[in-house]
């Protein structure tokens, strides 16, 4: 997801990695490449300049210097201070007001109306709210409305709008009155697209803001645009009084200057992130999990989220064993496919794990899994089960079976064999991650 910044940020660790002792010049060849990566990826200079001298000092004290694996202590430092930087704690809504209100604001095209329903959603999954209401106030854009209609209709979320009219402050108090009426417990206002130097649509907003007197205004957001984003995060806290913020497109974006800037520079943490296109792809930002991914240690956070969503406990604990013990085989795989198709893409799943990022073979499409499908199914009870030698003519007769072609096969017994190389060496994952908790090497 973070492209450069992870690839040059992991570069930094391998390079101290192996030294058993650190010099200030080490140091500073490092502290030097940190700061030119995140200025690469759009981080705010005042917030670089902040961040690097936090890290610097901290580097250059005995807890490094003295440290039993300096390097790895040094990744450490940096993985602290961009949790820090980012706000610590998984920042949450304050919903006080029965019913609870949510004004979302931001520039055109940021996905706004979009996110509307995918927040609605999540408060309702998360069993937040129980009778959520989207309100269509963005009457400038066309289509706006019908928009919200649809994606309300497939999130199954009541939305509410007045056919023709052209005013938001009239919709707004009717939707109110409407709300009263039917027991909604929770109101999320969609409001048009706007710029902060348009004063007309700015104090219409702000009309709003007073009217429904919102116990959270949630500014959208773009991550592709990096500081752009974080520029007009803060221009529209200035003139409106913004509460949080939610980044868009955050699975696609090399720029993570934004998520990591806009707590520092807006004064308002970033409370939510979208990663896809799907409805289910909106998710409570998390500093640490967005540190652990710009660090190239997976997201263990989210993927267990996930995987909570959509497996019961009892299973969850079955595949972390197996997985654990690399002792996972092909109908292992097969049985999982459907959890694993309901949980996302095969190649953000694998992104999620730490150190995953580097096997290229696992990287499949989820075209792929058709395939992958047919040649499990090929393959006898034994050959799932790994109980004997997937040999050459084995092989062959797999892929008669399952209309794929030779390399298909050898393809995913490579895979595998990569997947069960790696899990066997989970023991050093554990000491990093025993380490990243605060405990000892």
């Amino acid at each position: 997801m973070l492209g450069a910044l992870t690839e040059k940020l992991q570069g930094v660790g391998r390079s101290l990695m192996g030294k058993r002792k650190l010099s200030e010049k080490n140091i500073s060849d490092a502290v030097r490449e940190v700061r030119l990566a995140l200025l690469e990826a759009d981080v705010n200079y005042g917030v670089t300049k902040t961040f690097i001298k936090s890290v610097k000092e901290k580097v250059l004290g005995d807890e490094v210097l003295k440290a039993v694996s300096p390097g790895q202590q040094f990744i450490k430092i940096v993985h602290d201070e961009l949790v820090a930087l980012m706000g610590t704690n998984e920042p949450e809504l304050k919903l006080t007001k029965k019913p609870a209100i949510i004004l979302m604001c931001g520039l055109q095209g940021a996905g706004k109306t979009t996110q509307t329903a995918k927040l609605g959603r999540l408060l309702r999954k998360e069993g937040k709210v129980k009778r959520p209401l989207l309100v269509a106030c963005d009457l400038q854009r066309p289509a706006a409305v019908d928009q919200l209609k649809a994606l309300g209709k497939k999130a199954e979320l009541e939305v509410f709008a007045i056919e023709g009219e052209k005013d938001p402050l009239k919709v707004a108090k009717a939707a109110l009155k409407h709300a009263a009426k039917e027991q909604n417990d929770c109101l999320i206002f969609d409001t048009a697209g706007r710029l902060h130097v348009d004063e007309a649509l700015m104090t219409e907003l702000t009309k709003l803001k007073k009217l429904v007197q919102p116990d959270e205004v949630l500014f959208v957001a773009n991550a592709t645009t990096g500081q752009d984003a974080v520029k007009s995060a803060a221009e529209f806290h200035e003139k409106v009084g913004i509460s949080g913020n939610i980044l868009t497109m955050l699975d696609g974006s090399a720029r993570a200057g934004a998520a990591i800037s806009i707590l520092e520079v807006t004064q308002r943490p970033l409370k939510f992130e979208g990663h896809g296109e799907r409805l289910e792809d909106l998710r409570p930002f998390n500093p640490t999990s967005m540190a652990d991914r710009i660090l190239g240690m997976g997201d263990t956070i989210n993927l267990v989220r996930q995987a909570e969503e959509h497996i019961d406990e009892e299973q969850a604990k079955q595949l972390e064993e197996k997985i654990r013990k690399a002792t996972f085989t092909y109908e292992d795989y097969l049985n999982q496919m459907s959890m694993v198709k309901k949980m996302g893409s095969l190649k953000n799943l694998l992104g999620m794990l730490p150190g995953m990022s580097g096997f290229k073979d696992l990287d499949l499409a989820d075209a792929e899994f058709a395939k992958i499908e047919a040649i499990i199914l090929s393959m006898t009870v034994k050959e799932r089960r790994e109980d004997c030698e997937l040999i050459m003519g084995r092989r062959k007769r797999i892929a008669r079976g399952s209309g794929t072609k030779l390399d298909d096969v050898n393809r995913l017994v490579k895979s595998f064999k990569q997947a069960k190389q790696f899990f066997k060496k989970m023991p050093n994952m554990k000491r990093m991650e025993k380490m990243m908790m605060g405990g000892s090497l």
